[in-house]
């Protein structure tokens, strides 16, 4: 199971480095199986694609998709991290991309309108000059390294705290497909849903129980295995909510390059045993 890794980043959305870097970061690290998971684009896959055909990496096709789910009793929806991975007939999953392609430009937009009352000034020139013009590209992350060069705040987990996550006066929610049809256009897709870090949601412990049964529920293949830095007790509630109904799970270090510099490429967390990964799936 070590030289797994099926959740990472490149700069295609918020990681630092590019797809080809990407493969040979992890050729160095020891991996032979890594998925390239950017939010909502899998338009990486062909570049980390062919820098790892002359070498020992098998490249699994991924994304990591920005969905929702609700609980009928607090009429409230909450986002969500699918990723998908494996998909043997893309088409309906890049469909599903252009339409969240789409919101995420929008919404990039919207989110820097709301900071001028706050901080004076129009940073979305900044923002979008971080990804060469492709406002599809857009994460929170660059919003936040683009306020952090203003000298708004220092750091970009500021930028989150005083702005642009949930509750502030920039946040603009990410409105994208719900989590059971999600995972069907994952399956029509012939690939396998995975329910991406279930525990860093800001969720209470019943809603991160809720969601991994409502997950399952829906079809969902697989659970995300929480880091090791994560409190024991943590691990072994999400190991009990896999054996209770009977998902697989998979592993990813959630790489981001510079971005995220704690998170080192291919540190994942051990697999119980009894536990079955995803990847002694793939075709």
């Amino acid at each position: 199971m070590q030289g797994v890794d099926l959740h990472t980043h490149s700069n295609i959305s918020d990681g630092t480095l590019s797809p080809e870097l990407l493969v040979h970061a992890a050729l160095e690290k020891g991996i032979h199986t890594l998925a390239l998971t950017d939010h909502d684009s899998m338009d990486g896959l062909i570049l980390a694609e062919n820098i790892a055909k002359n070498h020992p990496i098998q490249i699994i096709s991924g994304v990591e998709i920005s969905s929702q789910w609700s609980r009928p009793s607090t009429n409230k929806s909450y986002g969500v991290h699918i990723v998908a991975l494996n998909m043997q007939n893309p088409e309906p999953l890049q469909r599903l991309l252009e339409q969240q392609k789409k919101i995420r430009a929008e919404r990039s937009k919207q989110i820097c309108d709301l900071l001028i009352p706050l901080i004076q000034m129009d940073i979305y020139p900044d923002v979008i000059a971080q990804v060469d013009g492709e406002a599809d590209r857009v994460t929170r992350t660059h919003i936040a390294k683009s306020l952090v060069a203003k000298g708004v705040v220092s750091r970009p987990q500021q930028a989150f705290d005083k702005y642009i996550k949930e509750g502030k006066k920039a946040y603009v929610k990410f409105d994208g497909l719900g989590l059971e049809e999600t995972i069907k256009v994952i399956h029509e897709s012939k690939g396998y849903a995975v329910l991406a870090h279930p525990t860093r949601y800001d969720l209470s412990a019943t809603n991160v129980r809720y969601l991994i049964e409502l997950f399952a529920q829906h079809g969902g293949d697989a659970i995300e295995l929480p880091p090791a830095i994560e409190p024991l007790s943590t691990r072994q509630m999400v190991d009990r909510m896999i054996e209770q109904f009977n998902l697989k799970v998979s592993v990813g270090s959630d790489f981001h390059g510079d971005n995220m510099p704690w998170i080192k490429l291919g540190s994942i967390p051990k697999v119980k045993e009894g536990q079955v990964g995803i990847w002694e799936s793939f075709v």
